[in-house]
This record gives structure tokens, sequence and C-alpha cells, in this order.
């Protein structure tokens, strides 16, 4: 649909960290247009904050992370908008609506979109309507909250703004108009010899430069980076965990090969998994692909945009099976509900058309969500249920997840082991509601890899929600099951530290299942539990473990820390600081209840003073929580 001449744009502005939000934001701008308004769907991250108060009205849908974190791609922003100078009637005139993706099992549930919507108000813009809070724990997922909202939405801008939609909010332009077109372009290149192949001799530029061009061409490239920081080459996987009680949890240690590396006890790690080869076959049989066909990807060429020319000048082609390996999660993630909406225009069966429609519909998304997101279907098995469907690839790429890397707390000091990583990875396994066994893409597929093999393995360094403390810091470290994994680095960093000079003493409380089956890295901690060690009395030190399941009454971290509240009150009054990992479900928010109960009895404060207490260490520097799901 072309756009009216001088008519402006309605921005929706989206800050993605998985691809949730932009998913939602796109929806909101194909549902816009198809009542023939106008729409930019933009990350937040390429709108310049000083326009906004030149806009009628913005739309924000913005997703929460971790323990309440804001999106890397919103950062500037939200720093723009905390500036001082800024005054109450700064957007006075403008209308906002803000709609915000979390997970309500998460302390700070929306944490972002509710911040977010308070600045707003703050700096004097007016709320169009209540901000929406879509929950990942709802039946339905985000969607639940977002289709009655986006409803809401288009009513109430309608009634404010009739030009907007030009036929009433609710009509659906029908005329064939509406017909989305892929946003990406695919060309075929003949090329008979193999220079984009990986080169036989391992030349590390030159595979780095060859993922970097094929995941720069993959729509999910706003959320990852390209190139990686170096490769690595495993060289021992360990079992932590004893077989007979079905958890799998791995050491597993790597060494360099492209280039030194460098990071910080505290830092994550990110590795891109191999994808099955007979999935990733099966699924270009599926489509009819040409594996051995050369092919460039870039952002189709709109009315408005060179975007499409400028970027072709960078593009050099891949191989299709190497695009489909390295960019597009076919056998692991499942598909979105716009998927199954682009399903049903090519499907020639007419049954299939109809329960995909169906599918696509405000009245079956329960329906789906329970086929599709709670069975976890991939986009292979989807296609397998759908046979007379044939997308062009230019939906499929478009569509189909992006293949993500995957984040893992590092478990080493780089002081101790230079050119070394170590990481501790708990194999991924749920069954789903129909009793089909499902396991984590990464996990499964770093725990199966064999020392012997010649397998590298990209990598990614940055900084995680763990500061590296300074030597003289005194520690209150809490890392039950595998959250204990980065202070089996820091615990390693300040026994070094200790042998050229003094060093605060350092508290850790770890928790597992059972003394005999997963009480991971227990001669590891038990050595520094020695006179002289770390983690021992005559440092100022203590290392408590919690047996949940070790006795009839279920003990868990934070019975532990009660226990020792008096040394944690020693240690909270010398300047410690406090430390979490692990678990995002109810672990952060248990250890949260026994320090503040801790801080009251200690101190001699009420509960809500104790909790004061807290938020000042946290913005003193001195508390930090790094918890997954």
């Amino acid at each position: 649909m072309e756009d009216e001449p001088g008519k402006k744009k309605l921005p929706i502005l989206y800050a993605s960290e998985t691809g949730n939000a932009m998913d939602a934001a796109e929806r909101l701008g194909r549902e816009a247009e198809r009542r023939r308004c106008p729409v930019s769907v933009l990350s937040i991250d390429d709108f310049d904050p000083k326009s906004l108060p030149s806009e009628e009205t913005v739309i924000f849908v913005v997703s929460t992370t971790g323990q309440g974190d804001i999106p890397d791609s919103m950062k500037n922003f939200w720093r723009f908008l905390l500036q001082r100078n800024l005054s109450e009637e700064w957007l006075e005139g403008v209308d906002y609506a803000v709609f915000g993706l979390g997970d309500s099992s998460y302390q700070k549930y929306n944490f972002v979109a509710k911040k977010l919507d308070k600045r707003l108000l703050d700096l004097g813009a007016t709320a169009l309507i209540e901000r929406g809070l879509g929950d990942d724990q709802h039946p339905s997922g985000y969607e639940g909250a977002l289709d009655p909202w986006m409803s809401n939405l288009w009513n109430i801008l309608y009634q404010k703004t009739p030009k907007l939609f030009p036929n009433g909010p609710d009509t659906v332009a029908l005329d064939g108009t509406w017909m989305d077109q892929p946003k990406i372009q695919i060309t075929y290149h003949d090329i008979d010899n193999g220079n984009s192949q990986y080169s036989t001799d391992i030349d590390f530029k030159y595979l780095a430069m060859q993922m970097e061009r094929t995941r720069s061409m993959s729509p999910g490239k706003s959320y990852g980076k390209n190139r990686p920081d170096c490769f690595l080459k495993l060289i021992e996987n360990c079992l932590l965990s004893r077989e007979v009680r079905g958890k799998d949890v791995r050491h597993l240690e790597f060494q360099a090969f492209s280039s030194a590396i460098e990071y910080e006890v505290g830092d994550v790690l990110e590795v891109l998994p191999s994808q099955d080869h007979v999935a990733v076959d099966a699924f270009i049989k599926r489509c009819n692909l040409d594996p051995e066909a050369y092919i460039s990807v870039q952002p189709r060429e709109t009315q408005n945009s060179t975007v499409g020319a400028n970027h072709a000048l960078k593009i050099l082609p891949v191989k299709l099976k190497t695009f489909v390996e390295l960019t597009m999660d076919v056998a692991s993630a499942s598909p979105r509900r716009y998927f199954f909406e682009i399903m049903s225009i090519f499907a020639n069966a007419e049954h299939e058309k109809e329960r995909l429609q169906y599918f696509a519909s405000p009245e079956g998304r329960d329906d789906l969500y329970q086929y599709n997101q709670k069975e976890r279907r991939t986009v292979l098995e989807v296609l397998g249920d759908f046979p007379s469907v044939q997308m062009p690839l230019e939906w499929l790429v478009q569509l189909i997840p992006p293949l993500k890397t995957r984040a893992f707390s590092i478990s080493s000091s780089n002081a101790v082991h230079p050119n070394y990583v170590h990481l501790t990875v708990s194999v991924v396994s749920w069954t789903t509601p129909y009793k089909r066994t499902r396991k984590g893409l990464c996990s499964s597929w770093l725990a199966g890899l064999d020392p012997q093999q010649r397998v590298l393995i990209p990598a990614w360094f940055h900084k995680g929600s763990l500061p590296s403390p300074p030597p003289s810091l005194p520690l209150i470290l809490i890392g039950p099951g595998t959250g204990c994994a980065p202070f089996r680095g820091f615990v390693e960093e300040r026994a070094l530290q200790s042998k050229f000079g003094p060093t605060g003493p350092v508290l850790l409380f770890f928790g597992c299942r059972n003394e005999d089956n997963d009480f991971l890295y227990r001669e590891f901690w038990l050595s520094h539990l020695q006179t002289g060690g770390v983690l021992s009395e005559d440092k100022g030190g203590g290392f408590y473990v919690a047996f949940s399941r070790d006795q009839p009454e279920k003990v868990y971290v934070q019975h532990k820390m009660r226990e020792q509240s008096t040394r944690i009150w020693s240690l909270l009054k010398q300047g410690a600081a406090i430390y979490i990992a692990g678990s995002a479900n109810k672990m952060p928010t248990d250890v949260l209840s026994a320090l503040e109960e801790i801080i009251s009895l200690e101190g001699g404060v009420t509960k809500e003073a104790a909790a004061r207490w807290i938020r000042a260490l946290e913005k003193s520097g001195k508390f930090h929580v790094e918890a997954w799901s």
C-alpha cells in the first residue's frame, strides 16, 4: 500500500533483547497499515530522542530483561530522557502509549515499561491508554494482553484523530492491497567455484569474515554481534552431576585458537551453537531449495529508502546451505504467530488453509499457543504438519527465528588460566504437555562435544551483571545450582590475589538437591576452605551448603543465610558487596527476603528500613543479581 503524500507516519518504537518486542511492534505496524494508517516501525536506537517533542503521537513497545534491566538498544535513549535539564513541559502536547513485555515470575516484572511510562508523564506527555503489560506466564504469552490493548488503542486513536483511520478503527482493507510483501529480497548468483566456502586451512580471520558476512544479512542481526571475538576449541568435558538422577551438568574447558582472549571474573561468554545437519538438510529438502546455490540477502528497496542499494555494496554471496546453518533456527525455536498467517496464504490444501487462518485469528490465539509455544514445535515440525504450504525463500528468511548466540556465566579467572575459559553448563531438558522430551539446542550440543574432535566454536565475550570486585572488597556470594559458576572464578582469582597482598573475606552460600548427586565443584570449594584458603575461617571467610532433598524438610540457601545472620551482618558493616546468581524463578526473591530479615534483626531496624538499606547498597554498586530462566 502506498502512503498518501504528506501524511505523517505514526512512529512505533521498540526496544528488544530477544526479538519479542520487535515482533510485537511489527504486528502493531501491520495492523495499523491494514487500517490504512501509515506507520514507521523503528528500533528505539534508530530514533533521535531530541525529536520527541515534535511528534503528535508515539507508541513504545519495550521489553524488560534480567532483573529489571533495560535492553541494550534503549540505553542511550533512556539516558537522554533522564537528563535533568528536561523540563516538566518538554513533552507537552505529545500523546503516547506504552506496551511492555515481561515475565511475572521475575521480581521486577515489566519494570522498563513502568519506568518509561512514569518518565514520559513526568516530562509532560499524555498517556492515550493505560500501559499494556504482556506476560510470558499468560496462557497465550504476551499476546494475551497485546490483542485487547491494541484493539482499545485503535479506538482511542480514532476518537482523537479520525484522519488516522479513514475507514474506521475496525475496518481492515479487503481489496488485496493489505497483502504484505516480504521486507527483504534475495538475489541468486552464478558461481561455479568454491571461493565462498570455508577454507580447508584454518584461517580464523577468513572464518570470522565469512560468519560476519553471512549473519549480517540475517533480519535478526539487530540483536546480536556478527563477527566472533574469537574461536574456541574444547579441551575438557567433565560430568559434574551423577547420571543416575537424570540431571546433566558439565564442566567445560576451552582454549582460544584464533587470538588471545581477555575477560574478567563475572563476565559472560556467548557461543553460537551448530545445528543438526540432518535437520538442516531436511528443511532444505522440505522447502525445495538448492543447498548449493549462492545467494545474497538485503532489505527490499522502498519508495523512501535507499538502504537496499547501499547495503548491496557490502554484500558478497554465500552458499544457501551456509546461510541456513548460520542464521535460521529451523529445528529448535518455535515460529511466531505471523508465520502461520503467511503460511495460510501459501497453503494449497483448503483444510490446511482454514486451520492456519484460524490459528492466526484472535479466536484461535489460545489454541495456537497450545499447539506451538507450549509444545515448542520447531519450524521444521510445523512445516511438516502443513505439507501443502510452499513459502518463498524471502518469507522463510524473514519469518524463521534467527539462530541466536547463547550466554553462559564464565566460571574461571583469566589471570589463573590465561587464554583459557571455563563454563558450567546444565543440559536444558523438559517434557511438553504431550509428553515429548525437548532439549536445549546449545547446552545439549556443548555437552555432546568430544575434546578429540576439531570443532571450532564462535565466541563473544561481554560484561554480565556481576562486575569484577577489587581484591580488598569483602564479598557475600549466593549461588545455588549452576549459580555457583561465576563464583568459582571469583574464588580462583581471589586466591591468586591473596599471594601478593591482603584480600577481603568471602562468604559463599551454595545449594543443591543432594550431597552425593549434584554437589558441584565439591573438591574445589573444600580445598579453599582449608587453613589459609580464601573461604577459610582464619581468613574471615566461610562456605555453607544447603542440600534441599537430603532430609525430610527442604533446606535452601536462604535458610543457611539466616543461620549465619551474625556473620553476614558483620561483613555488611565492613562494607561488603552482595552477589546473587542462579535461577530466576523464586530464588532471588527468597534470598532478598532473607537479607531484609537479617538486616532488620541484626541492625535493629524495621523491614522497610532494611529494604531501603539494600536499595542503597544497589545504588552504591554493592548489590548485584544475575539470574536466568
